[in-house]
């Protein structure tokens, strides 16, 4: 059984607990035995424990964001130990790119990243999908280093005595709780991406194609309307709104027109999924859409984007 270690921002503690979901069954099979910080019981000094617990690590988990490399725990102490560790064939270092962030400027350039391509777990369009990916790169990392090295033994003697500790289940997540306004908070935030996203692709269709106009027209605080022009013929166009209704509830919409009472012009409709530990978004009526979206995908913010954005440019691509 290898021992795992996770070093991370507390920032991105939602997307560790994640993770964690997805390495469950290397945890059954035992393959491995995972420690955070989360584990320190109340009282113990924490920067020993982590201590302790980073030198007995056989795998070391470096989730990668802005707040960790902004962190001088986890960069300056923890990442430099795991280098270190890993320089020296006494632990295998794996950074996971949760994130986007300046990682290629920093030490960890040199090391083969998760997921693939070291593409930010944010910027995939389901989240499942990203942590399986690492879940398997973890998996190859851990059997391709298999009996690498002889374990490490420690000698009990009267000035080092060896102090037994208990096994304890790395299952130690708790269900979070939601309320109405983090959720809508959160649907705020997705639109305002959204927006952003498509403000930014318009300008780069329009660039990189001379026959192309768009044309991106905010309103209000709740939608936007996107047209794209070929030779100055409208030839797509598409209204995004943030729950413009009640009869949607909460959900952000994609269709032709703005509402006005009448949802006959809507054609998609993006609601919040919660599991145990973070919030998503579920596109309410795709079945088999490009790329590969599904009615029961949880999306990231990108992911919603890319949906919604592959929708509008259909009549440009038949």
């Amino acid at each position: 059984m290898a021992t795992l270690f996770f070093s991370y921002s507390h920032a991105d503690e939602t997307l560790r607990d994640e993770l964690q979901k997805h390495l469950i069954m290397l945890e059954r099979s035992g393959t491995i035995e995972s420690w955070h910080d989360r584990r320190i019981p109340a009282g113990d000094n924490f920067a020993d424990s982590i201590d302790e617990n980073l030198e007995k690590a056989e795998v070391i988990l470096l989730l990668v964001s802005p707040d960790f490399l902004a962190s001088r725990y986890c960069y300056e102490v923890e990442m430099t130990r795991a280098l270190e560790k890993h320089n020296n064939g006494s632990a295998r270092v794996i950074p996971v790119i949760l994130r986007p962030s300046d990682w290629h400027n920093s030490p960890l350039k040199d090391l083969l990243a998760a997921p693939k391509d070291g593409k930010p777990v944010t910027k995939w369009t389901d989240l499942d999908e990203a942590f399986l990916n690492v879940t398997q790169m973890i998996r190859d990392a851990i059997g391709s280093s298999a009996n690498s090295a002889p374990p490490v033994q420690t000698i009990s003697t009267p000035t080092n005595p060896v102090i037994e500790s208990h096994p304890r289940s790395s299952n130690l997540a708790v269900k979070k709780t939601f309320t109405d306004a983090d959720k809508d908070q959160f649907l705020d935030d997705a639109f305002g991406y959204i927006s952003r996203y498509f403000e930014g692709s318009l300008k780069e269709l329009e660039q990189r194609n001379p026959e192309i106009q768009t044309r991106f027209d905010p309103y209000a605080s709740h939608g936007f309307e996107a047209t794209i022009y070929r030779e100055g013929n409208k030839i797509s166009r598409c209204v995004i709104e943030r729950s413009p209704d009640q009869a949607m509830g909460n959900s952000i919409t994609y269709g032709t027109q703005r509402s006005s009472g009448n949802r006959s012009s809507m054609n998609e409709s993006l609601i919040i999924e919660q599991t145990d530990q973070s919030l998503h978004l579920r596109p309410m009526m795709s079945h088999i859409m490009r790329g590969g979206f599904e009615s029961d995908s949880l999306l990231t913010f990108e992911g919603a984007s890319s949906l919604y954005w592959d929708k509008l440019m259909e009549s440009l691509q038949r």
